[in-house]
């Protein structure tokens, strides 16, 4: 993108300054929105535009904010901010250097549901961004962005809360158990968030991605906001590029614009070493991997949420994971289930025993002391988990290993005929 709209620190110098920011027109949608719009008519506005929630659901956000239940208050804005998939690493850059747009998307959000209280849930491993977020907050207080906001009658007040680094908790009903002091563990649904969330009030949890669009939306109007990207899949996408690539870091570009190749060779600089690709992880662990020596189309493919389906993949959260020709796919299926294993809360019995006899049988195989019965063992396992857990964590779990299997069979017989890794013998 010739311009940035969510990674304005790119474009921008400083701009976790306010003054900076308000320079570049910062406040002034919330401005806007407080001063020439009702409450409704900025959700209709970010209905209109399309705006679908970035943490990897892609459930569209004004959507969202209206099953609040009518005339029930209080009511609370949580901003998902447990940025914890492997190779996911948006959230922090927006939060450590363009915090200001985020917290005025969070602002913008709480006016619109009608909330006076909203929360940033923060990873524990991100303390420089929470800094960062508590400075931004306070400076935006001195400035008329709190207590009568731009003036105004409404009120608001955000707090940072940090957490203790489970990846469970980014699980939503997981992060408000959390925040409320208790087990970060999933509760049953029904009911939703939208009807008893925070403190069993109605509550609109979205990510730091999705909140730092709305902003853009107010300022430039639903229309001009669904006019990038598809049609499906509206605005910019920050893209997470890692592993074996010589430029790994995010990126910007709107959805259906750019593909795999495009991203990982033009962007990402090429693979390291001058090495061949092997395989892709779109959405971090929680994803099935893609391979172009499974379908050399899968890297022409222009990237949005609906565009990996045909592959057995999907988007996610955009955490695009590059191994090279020399990754030994059993060794990278081990390592990510045995993270769900220790990830997994242990609340619901499929997920709590399946990751840890997926990661048992991952260990002999890559061991050299597995048989070929193990593959299918593997995948009878992972079967009997899908869509019988409490959360995604135990669906997402079953990706590395069915995934991998899926594509490359052949490698998991040759570790078990050769007795071990042929990556590491060489």
């Amino acid at each position: 993108m010739t311009e940035h709209l969510i990674l304005r620190d790119l474009d921008i110098e400083n701009i976790k300054d306010i003054s900076v920011y308000e320079r570049h027109g910062g406040y002034q949608s919330l401005h806007k929105a407080v001063k020439e719009m009702t409450p409704d008519q900025v959700t209709d506005v970010v209905k209109a535009s399309g705006l679908r929630g970035r943490g990897g659901a892609g459930f569209p956000a004004g959507v969202k904010w209206s099953f609040l239940p009518k005339g029930v208050f209080p009511r609370y804005l949580v901003a998902n901010a447990d940025e914890s998939e492997p190779g996911t690493f948006k959230d922090r850059e927006i939060m450590e250097r363009n915090p200001h747009q985020f917290i005025e998307g969070i602002a913008i959000a709480s006016y619109a549901i009608q909330c006076n209280h909203a929360f940033i849930y923060i990873r524990g491993e991100f303390p420089a961004a929470a800094d960062s977020l508590e400075r931004a907050i306070a400076d935006a207080e001195t400035r008329g962005y709190g207590k009568n906001v731009c003036g105004s009658d409404y009120q608001l007040q955000i707090t940072v809360h940090r957490g203790a680094g489970a990846y469970i908790c980014g699980e939503e009903t997981a992060l408000l158990e959390s925040l409320e002091g208790k087990l970060g563990q999933p509760r049953v649904k029904p009911p939703f968030p939208a009807s008893v969330g925070l403190y069993n009030k109605p509550t609109v949890i979205n990510n730091v991605e999705t909140l730092a669009n709305v902003p853009v939306i107010i300022e430039r109007g639903a229309e001009w906001y669904s006019k990038i990207g598809t049609p499906k899949s509206t605005g910019p996408k920050v893209f997470c590029l890692s592993g074996h690539v010589n430029r790994p870091g995010n990126y910007e570009a709107p959805f259906g614009s750019i593909s795999f190749r495009d991203l990982i060779y033009d962007l990402g600089g090429g693979i390291r070493g001058g090495k061949k690709l092997k395989a892709i992880l779109p959405a971090g662990a929680s994803g099935p991997m893609v391979s172009p020596l499974a379908d050399e189309a899968v890297m022409e493919v222009k990237l949005d949420f609906e565009a990996l389906a045909p592959f057995g993949s999907l988007l996610g959260s955009a955490s695009v994971i590059v191994f090279d020709e020399d990754t030994c796919v059993v060794w990278a299926a081990k390592k990510m289930t045995r993270f769900f294993e220790h990830e997994s809360c242990g609340k619901c019995t499929p997920c709590r025993e399946g990751t840890y006899w997926l990661s048992r049988v991952l260990e002999r195989i890559d061991d050299g002391v597995g048989t070929l019965g193990d593959i299918d063992l593997l995948a009878n396992v992972a079967t009997q988990m899908q869509g019988r857990t409490l959360c995604p964590l135990g669906d997402f779990a079953t990706s590395p290993t069915l995934g991998s299997v899926k594509i490359f069979r052949e490698e998991y017989e040759r570790h078990i005929k050769e007795h071990g890794c042929w990556a590491r013998k060489q």
